[in-house]
């Protein structure tokens, strides 16, 4: 058919083909660190705002 892509043909819609890890690589394991320390260097200071939030809020609403 005439219309159509072929199998080989990248559309712009299409996803891009993995590229496998190379073995032994410690990239994955640091990766993981540095997310997990950044969620922790966000996490601690947003639930304390939560935190003092809902105290003021309890207060402005107690009295």
């Amino acid at each position: 058919m005439a219309g159509s892509p072929s199998p080989s043909s990248s559309s712009p819609g299409g996803t891009a083909p993995e590229v496998p890890a190379r073995p032994g690589a410690p990239e994955a394991s640091r990766r993981t660190g540095l997310i997990a320390f950044a969620w922790l260097w966000v996490g601690i200071p947003l639930a304390y705002g939560v935190y003092e939030l809902v105290l003021k809020a309890a207060q402005l609403f107690t009295g």
